[in-house]
């Protein structure tokens, strides 16, 4: 099982999963391009491009198929590693994705999202390898949010991977519109929304989350 984390965050979000996990699975965290203890350079930073570092990692540890994990930019990896490599994922969990930069709220209001922003700030100058380049590398996902990702209703309708589309019910960035939108397009997915709890649920309602996640993995 491949742990993927979110936009600005790290591998250390999973901390609360990663024990529910580890018992049944092999569990993998990794840091997305430019996040964490990861490396960036100048070059602009595409979510196709961080897929396929996820599927460079997977070459590296010699791992042919695996389960997907992902919430929101982690997610979106998912899906995109679904539509162009279904061969190499076994199941997908995909919370709190959007497919197209229209299916994504304002979030300037939510004080939830600023103290997110503030947190990973910091969290960015204590792992990364660049500590004084945050804002950099936030110019650089502004640019990538505000313009993608854009799968197409032929792309999510052609997506054969056994998937779960999973959001809480007071997501402060995603569009409950677009979650429904995926979930009626990818053939068999499941559309599951976790009551009261937002585009954090995994931190805010672990025991919620994993079970849902515990559940959707039993398959394997």
């Amino acid at each position: 099982v491949i742990l993927l984390h979110g936009g600005l965050a790290n591998s250390n979000y999973w901390g609360l999963q990663i024990p529910a996990l580890a018992p049944r699975f092999e569990v993998i965290v990794m840091d997305s391009r430019g996040h964490g203890r990861s490396t960036r350079n100048a070059e602009p930073i595409t979510y196709h491009q961080m897929a396929s570092d996820v599927l460079a990692l997977m070459d590296a540890l010699h791992i042919p198929k695996a389960a997907v994990v992902g919430w929101s930019d982690g997610a979106i990896l998912g899906l995109d590693i679904a539509i162009h490599h279904p061969d190499r994922l076994t199941r997908l969990f995909a919370f709190g994705a959007n497919s197209d930069p229209s299916g994504v709220k304002d979030p300037s209001g939510s004080p939830t999202f600023a103290n997110y922003v503030s947190r990973t700030t910091e969290e960015y100058k204590k792992l990364s390898p660049a500590p004084t380049e945050f804002s950099a590398f936030h110019a650089q996902l502004n640019k990538m949010w505000d313009a993608e990702p854009h799968f197409s209703d032929a792309q999510l309708r052609g997506i054969t991977v056994p998937t779960w589309i999973v959001d809480g019910d007071r997501d402060e960035i995603i569009k409950r519109e677009n979650t429904d939108h995926m979930a009626s397009l990818i053939p068999g997915a499941g559309e599951l929304i976790l009551p009261r709890t937002s585009h954090f649920a995994f931190l805010q309602d672990p025991k919620q989350f994993n079970e849902a996640l515990l559940h959707f993995l039993s398959g394997l």
